[in-house]
């Protein structure tokens, strides 16, 4: 259980990672006024995630609290610190070749990556919701930015505004609904609402009620569930790939670990919220397969398979209780690996001249390049649910956790969807391996080690995790306890 005596003091060891993520933010914006210090950037912020991940594991099974209950300490955030870490980190390593190549290597890019990890650990490791908030604007003001960081892409500026309208809106509503909450209970933390939900829920329905109806709009639009998912095909195939690969895994986890915290916990007491979720996730994850199957550039329809599995994860939030959250933390560990390794290879094929990922430039890429087909190959059967990769197991023990709770007729309708994913996947698959090459000439690009080493660890961890997913799954068991 977490230590809540102490739970006024000011203990900094709670926040060493986001305090290591700053300061190595801060030491990347003073190289932007040296060339030679500007070189050494990427790997600047690559020491500095490897330093915040040792503080977040030391973290481990020290469940405290501090700063007047504000940030909370405990297993379920340090999980979900180390997903936000490994993320930014690979995204790092996918970024460097792919930024020099479209000539915009900048040493801010990676400090906007550190600065977002910052507020999805701030999100992830607070019980207020005053604090979640503050988080969510400290990861999206990075997000907005780096989606719209090829200044010299009208794509890219187009995704930049897109986003930023829709994020202001989103947080403009989340903001209404902490405010309405807090009208009604007289707190903005959880622990608090969770304790007198009954009494709070019988006196102030009507404000309480609101208040949960907006913040469900506020966070359904940073995990894209539908239909708050509108900006999500355009942003992603706008912004530079790389950044699509990072928004697809590391925001989505900081949403989930928030909703989770908030409607697993503070407001477990609502009946309500399961019929709304149920209608979520079914919508979700039907609209945004249904959406994949036209999509002819691989960019847009992962950004539909990411809508889709958003609602797949959702399902955890209809079910609510230990089995389902920690089913979600499996689940969105796994879509960390294989997802990121999708977009590892997309953006190493999009370093060469010309190639914009659409499905026919991927014809015959067996014949040229047969390991990278294989992988890629390997993490589309994964983002389909095919064993004995992770995804098998991911989709396996959400859909078990939904079916013991009594919700066959969800997990019915999330197989369906799972069938019907595998269409739209099974294209790319089959334009590597039995197309005949594209006419279109492509500059041939050799694997730089950066990209070679993300490959390599998505496709073992997507692989080896498929085979021994017992670890993963007691790690994310053991991330519940203090939580639930």
């Amino acid at each position: 259980m977490v230590d809540y005596v102490s739970s006024l003091s000011i203990d900094f060891s709670l926040i060493y990672p986001e305090i290591t993520l700053l300061l190595g933010a801060s030491l990347i914006l003073l190289s932007v006024f040296s060339r030679q210090l500007g070189a050494l950037a990427p790997g600047i912020g690559v020491v500095t995630l490897v330093l915040a991940l040792g503080f977040t594991a030391a973290q481990w099974g020290d469940q405290k609290a501090g700063f007047a209950g504000m940030v909370t300490c405990d297993d379920f955030g340090t999980m979900f610190k180390g997903i936000f870490t490994v993320a930014s980190f690979l995204t790092l390593l996918i970024a460097h070749r792919y930024m020099k190549v479209r000539g915009i290597d900048k040493p801010e890019f990676y400090a906007l990556i550190l600065v977002s990890t910052v507020g999805m650990m701030v999100m992830a490791n607070s019980t207020d919701l005053i604090v979640m908030f503050l988080g969510l604007e400290i990861m999206s003001i990075p997000l907005y930015v780096m989606a719209g960081f090829n200044r010299r892409s009208l794509e890219s500026n187009e995704s930049a505004i897109k986003y930023f309208i829709m994020g202001a809106f989103a947080s403009a509503f989340l903001l209404m609904g902490i405010a309405f909450i807090f009208g009604a209970a007289e707190t903005t933390n959880l622990r608090r609402i969770a304790a007198d939900f009954s009494y709070i829920a019988g006196h102030f329905g009507v404000y309480l009620y609101a208040g949960i109806a907006l913040i469900v709009v506020g966070f359904g639009f940073k995990v894209a569930a539908v239909p708050f998912h509108s900006w999500v095909p355009d942003v992603y195939q706008g912004a530079p790939t790389p950044v699509t690969a990072f928004f697809s895994v590391a925001p989505k986890a900081a949403g989930f670990a928030a909703m989770l915290r908030i409607f697993v916990y503070g407001m477990a007491g609502a009946d309500a919220l399961t019929e709304l979720f149920w209608i979520l996730a079914v919508l979700t994850m039907s609209v945004g397969n249904i959406l994949a199957l036209r999509q002819d550039n691989v960019k847009r329809m992962l950004a539909y398979s990411s809508i889709s599995h958003a609602g797949y994860i959702i399902i955890a939030l209809v079910v609510g209780g230990s089995d389902a959250v920690s089913a979600a933390i499996f689940y969105l560990v796994a879509y960390t690996l294989f997802n990121l390794g999708a977009f590892a290879i997309v953006t190493h094929l999009e370093c060469r001249s010309g190639c914009k990922s659409d499905l026919p430039e991927l014809s015959g890429l067996a014949g040229t390049n047969p390991y990278l087909s294989v992988a890629l190959g390997l993490f589309m059967f994964a983002l389909a649910g095919f064993p004995p990769t992770v995804g098998f197991f991911a989709k396996f023990y959400l859909f078990a956790a939904a079916v013991k709770a009594g919700f066959v007729s969800l997990v019915v309708i999330a197989v369906l969807n799972s069938f019907v994913s595998v269409y739209y996947y099974l294209r790319v698959v089959k334009a590597c391996f039995f197309d005949s090459p594209s006419a279109k000439p492509l500059t041939p690009i050799r694997m730089v080690p950066s990209i070679l080493i993300v490959v390599i660890v998505t496709a073992v961890g997507t692989l080896g995790l498929g085979f021994f997913p017992q670890r993963l799954l007691e790690l994310s068991q053991a991330a519940i306890f203090a939580f639930l």
